[in-house]
């Protein structure tokens, strides 16, 4: 194969192959990325200019993908994937936002995260098992419910949703407030509380819910960016499914988050912000070095102010990228390349150890395309300003990826308060008490104050040991 990267019959008008890591792929996987390529600049990229001016969902471009194979990009040979690692996915991610269509690339990065949480425990489902049969062939988009309207971007602590046991099976109820692919996608992994539920949201269980049993209206949606991957509001209500429709035992919910939703969506959505900080890099070296100043008889890549921006994008870009591969890599060797026959064994989560490297991932890749959005505007002058010429809708994509849950103010805390204070100090789902903080507070009341608070708590505590009787 060819060192030059090609954009048709020409030379790449953007960086070439020698800004990208081609090392890290094997020859099957560099086939696929150049595939994946020439499918950016005949069909992707067109129909992301489609989805962003008409709101428009990309199954056109979803059903492109499953053309090459990629909705089973992770899926076991065995079952008709093309059986891949986590490098390989986070390189398909990065070159879909790149070269394509950055709704595209947010829209395959839930569908791998519910691939991945379905893969977890497909293993005695036939349900999942014929799902991921026929992924490509019937091209079933799968996608991640884990939001709720009243806890923002805290997924984790899901207060609007349930499950209970039926006599045939599981009666479900959820509400989310920010579901990628909301009712256009064909299947969906959603996180509730456990049927068992008594109080304590750490109890949560992951189910298996089909298309027609979805509420969304999408028509309400209308995002700053990624406008065509219809992130709105969901809900399901109390559905009734069948037994099979569990995807792993009650109360799994939190151990396959920590396995597979956030290893898969941590790096995938960031490798979808570090291929939109390359697309624009791509667009402003094209446009810099072909406009010309006549006055000065330069170029506007000529400029040292303009050689500076892209030269120091390129490089916070690549530390970013680095660091994506890398934790793709570390996942690589501790799962033997993505094997999943690995979780045959219940208690095999060798991703988790990597969940904060993860989280330190997303906020450098999101912090830096925010940057690198802004620096290639001003590279590009009022040009740029211009929805012709691309960096304008590359712009507000990359502003989602800061906002996006967990957003980077949750998770430099998360990493910070980790660091400083051990890793029970983040109680996700706020069950510790805090004694150095009450005992600080109890200090500033005088005994009448203390009779009040002691005398409100019993009666409290009275009441619900009644309540219980």
């Amino acid at each position: 194969m060819s060192n030059k990267k090609m954009w048709g019959r020409e030379e790449f008008w953007g960086l070439g192959f020698e800004f990208d890591p081609q090392w890290l792929l094997t020859d099957e996987q560099k086939k696929l990325q150049a595939a994946l390529i020439d499918l950016c600049r005949t069909t992707l990229r067109v129909n992301a200019v489609e989805s962003d001016a008409r709101l428009v969902y990309p199954r056109k471009n979803l059903q492109e993908l499953a053309k090459l194979g990629l909705l089973g990009l992770i899926v076991p040979r065995e079952l008709g994937g093309l059986g891949q690692n986590h490098v390989c996915a986070a390189m398909v991610v990065e070159t879909l936002a790149r070269y394509g269509c950055a709704s595209t690339a947010m829209c395959y990065t839930m569908h791998l995260g519910a691939v991945a949480a379905g893969l977890l425990r497909h293993h005695d489902n036939p349900v999942l098992q014929d799902i991921f049969k026929r992924i490509d062939k019937d091209c079933l988009i799968g996608t991640l419910s884990y939001s709720d309207p009243e806890t923002g971007s805290h997924f984790w602590y899901p207060v609007s949703s349930g499950a209970e046991e039926t006599p045939n099976g599981w009666r479900v109820r959820k509400k989310a407030s920010w579901t990628t692919s909301g009712g256009f996608a064909d299947w969906y992994i959603v996180q509730t509380t456990s049927p068992d539920f008594g109080g304590n949201y750490a109890n949560l269980s992951c189910f298996l819910i089909l298309r027609d049993e979805v509420k969304s209206n999408p028509a309400n949606w209308n995002g700053l960016g990624l406008r065509g991957n219809q992130s709105g509001p969901i809900e399901i209500d109390d559905v009734e499914i069948p037994k099979d429709r569990l995807v792993g035992p009650i109360g799994d919910g939190a151990t396959s988050n920590d396995e597979c939703v956030d290893p898969f969506f941590l790096l995938c959505s960031s490798a979808c912000w570090n291929g939109i900080a390359l697309g624009m890099i791509d667009i402003a070296k094209d446009h810099t070095t072909r406009k010309t100043h006549v006055d000065v008889g330069m170029r506007v890549a000529d400029y040292p102010t303009i050689q500076d921006y892209i030269g120091e994008c390129i490089m916070d870009t690549n530390a970013a990228r680095a660091l994506d591969y890398q934790m793709g890599q570390a996942m690589d060797a501790v799962t033997n390349n993505c094997d999943w026959s690995l979780h045959k064994d219940p208690a095999a989560l060798p991703r988790s150890q990597y969940l904060h490297w993860m989280w330190q991932v997303k906020f450098i890749a999101a912090k830096n395309v925010a940057h690198v959005s802004d620096k290639m505007l001003h590279a590009c002058g009022g040009t740029g300003y211009k929805p012709a010429l691309g960096i304008e809708r590359y712009l507000r994509d990359a502003k989602a990826g800061w906002v996006m849950g967990p957003t980077n103010e949750v998770l430099r805390q998360f990493v910070g308060k980790m660091a400083l204070l051990g890793t029970q100090s983040l109680d996700y789902w706020n069950q510790s008490l805090n004694e150095r903080v009450l005992n600080n507070e109890l200090k500033k009341l005088d005994a009448d104050g203390k009779r009040q608070l002691a005398e409100k708590l019993l009666a409290e505590a009275n009441g619900k040991m009644a309540s219980v009787a």
